[in-house]
């Protein structure tokens, strides 16, 4: 979005990432800002919690947080993997060791498993 000269992010997928803050989870508030920019050509934005003055990652809950591969690289690991790819043809397509896509797997099944176990928590009750 463009308005007056500013560039603005669009921050409304991502929340508070402290546990302790009142909107922690709570998406598309306004207590989010950019604070700072970092990694390969500072295309990750570092966020802010106005509420909590929390500094956290944009890859913050995700599989992705703390990857050293180039992001078009990981997502298509995890596209080849979800398709059903073993993990020695997934080295292959993609040029990673053996062992990072097992790493990549094991980290996004973990991720998915915590999502899915929130998403059911807040799920409501059969009769």
């Amino acid at each position: 979005m463009f308005t007056g000269g500013l560039v603005m992010d669009d921050l409304s997928r991502f929340c508070c990432q402290n546990s302790d803050c009142p909107d922690y989870g709570r998406r598309g508030g306004e207590n989010l800002s950019v604070c700072d920019h970092y990694g390969p050509n500072k295309q990750r934005r570092m966020l802010r919690c106005r509420n909590c003055k929390t500094r956290f990652s944009e890859r913050k809950g995700t599989p992705l947080f703390s990857s050293t591969l180039p992001e078009e690289k990981a997502l298509s690991l995890l596209q080849h993997v979800g398709e059903g790819c073993g993990v020695r043809k997934t080295s292959r397509l993609t040029g990673v060791h053996q062992d990072t896509v097992t790493r990549y797997s094991r980290l996004a099944g973990e991720h998915a498993h915590d999502v899915h176990d929130k998403l059911v928590a807040l799920s409501p009750k059969d009769p």
